[in-house]
């Protein structure tokens, strides 16, 4: 059994042993090339599951003049997209069943948006990659896949989306679908194999204009397996670190007045209450932190969630933090556990290059990480990812939609983590400081 094979097992287990006890909502975007039916597929789910308003269904019904229903007009909201028949921006959509609750992300297929679908990936618990099969010569001894499917599931691995589903669509349009879908389905394995995508949760054949496999199983003896939306309701949601040390970016500083009091010396102070998300590790009243830059120690006098106090709090949640003295913390500081953080100037990285204007080496540019902006350089770029065979090229500069590893020197030190272990420490945008275009992702490997 190959090592993909193995994840995806693994990943099943792990799936069932989750699935009497994950209810949260599911988070999960779906992405292909352009047209191979991502917004109808939404549109599918939206409708079997009863998600649409009567007045959206007679809106339909009497722009079909009798004809079927156009299902993707339910997601592409924007004008220009309804006219170029393509989805541009990432639309949001909310549906319910009986056993959990979904978001669902509709990413662009076009290579133009691939900045849309990174920022989809960026939060989403599971991606769906679709793949259609009237565009790919599943007849080949060697099934080539589009760029795109490749491309947004490459994406998808780097991004640390936790799991991936490749949706085989448009089944209902070739004269043979098992052949088919047999023969796609062992090139996505092998694919995945090469690329070492260990997030493989799942190949589901569907037809998403005729709704096979989307919602109810397929009733053909040649795939026993899950529909598409069975599989997405046993998927876990992303778990982000509670053991270990505690690392909490600073989002919003705030004055308790309620609270304000007198200090040693008589004098007033107010409490102040320092939120954010906490991006692993937990608090709790008694703990000692210590704030990034300044370095500063003090103890936890109170953990809050919602305005009320609370015993403890841990990664995933927001919360609010009182300190046990007055320390001069602001927006983008980064409260952790003392001699934990580990401040870098320098460090390599993935870049995932969204800018019509070159990835220059030399060049500044702005960096968010956090809530913190720091001005900093690509002082080199190691290589680029040939996206057809996988390797890495010689490359002085990354164009639009590529993929390469790069070194940056920063103007200030950050407190970066890599990526593989923590999404909010390991993950920084990169704007460009004419433009104040967001030019690409930037995900840690390693301090240099």
């Amino acid at each position: 059994m190959s090592a993909v094979l193995k994840t995806a097992a693994e990943a099943a287990d792990q799936r069932e042993s989750v699935e009497a006890t994950d209810h949260r909502a599911l988070r999960f975007l779906t992405a292909g090339s352009v047209d191979d039916g991502k917004s109808t597929l939404i549109g599918r789910l939206l409708y079997d599951s009863r998600a649409i308003l009567a007045d959206q269904l007679d809106t339909l019904a009497r722009r079909a003049a009798g004809e079927p229903i156009d299902l993707s007009l339910l997601t592409d909201g924007l004008e220009a997209e309804r006219e170029q028949g393509i989805t541009i921006d990432v639309a949001y959509r909310y549906f319910a069943t009986r056993r959990r609750k979904f978001i669902i992300a509709d990413a662009p297929g076009h290579e133009q948006y691939t900045r849309n679908m990174v920022t989809a990936a960026a939060g989403s618990d599971a991606a769906v990659v679709l793949v259609d099969i009237t565009k790919i010569d599943w007849r080949s001894p060697t099934v080539p896949l589009l760029p795109q499917t490749r491309r947004h599931a490459l994406l998808a691995q780097l991004l640390r989306v936790p799991s991936i589903v490749f949706a085989v669509n448009k089944l209902d349009a070739v004269d043979d679908p098992a052949a088919a879908f047999e023969a796609t389905r062992g090139a996505l394995l092998a694919f995945a194999e090469e690329a070492g995508i260990t997030a493989l949760a799942g190949i589901i054949p569907v037809s998403a204009l005729r709704g096979d496999n989307v919602t109810q199983p397929l009733d053909a003896p040649w795939y026993q397996g899950p529909s598409l939306l069975q599989l997405l309701e046993r998927l876990p949601t992303t778990q982000e670190r509670s053991a270990g040390t505690l690392l909490q970016p600073v989002q919003y500083v705030a004055r308790d007045d309620a609270e304000a009091g007198l200090d040693a010396k008589g004098a007033g102070h107010q409490p102040r209450v320092f939120w954010g998300r906490i991006a692993h590790g937990s608090v709790k009243a008694g703990d000692a932190v210590q704030v990034f830059p300044s370095g500063e120690r003090a103890v936890v006098a109170e953990v809050r969630r919602a305005g009320s106090p609370v015993a403890a709090a841990q990664a995933g949640e927001s919360a609010g933090i009182v300190l046990d003295r007055q320390l001069d913390i602001s927006r983008g500081d980064w409260i952790a556990s003392p001699g934990s953080l580990q401040p870098a100037q320098r460090f390599s990285a993935t870049l995932a290059w969204l800018d019509t204007e070159p990835a220059a080496i030399g060049r500044k540019y702005w960096v968010r990480h956090g809530n913190r902006w720091v001005q900093a350089r690509i002082s080199a770029i190691e290589h680029r990812l040939d996206i057809h065979t996988l390797e890495p090229l010689d490359a002085h500069e990354l164009a639009v939609n590529e993929i390469g590893d790069v070194v940056v020197e920063l103007q200030q030190p950050l407190p970066v983590e890599p990526y593989a272990s923590n999404r909010a420490g390991g993950a920084l945008i990169v704007v460009d400081p004419a433009s104040n275009r967001t030019s690409g992702a930037l995900l840690v490997r390693a301090a240099a």
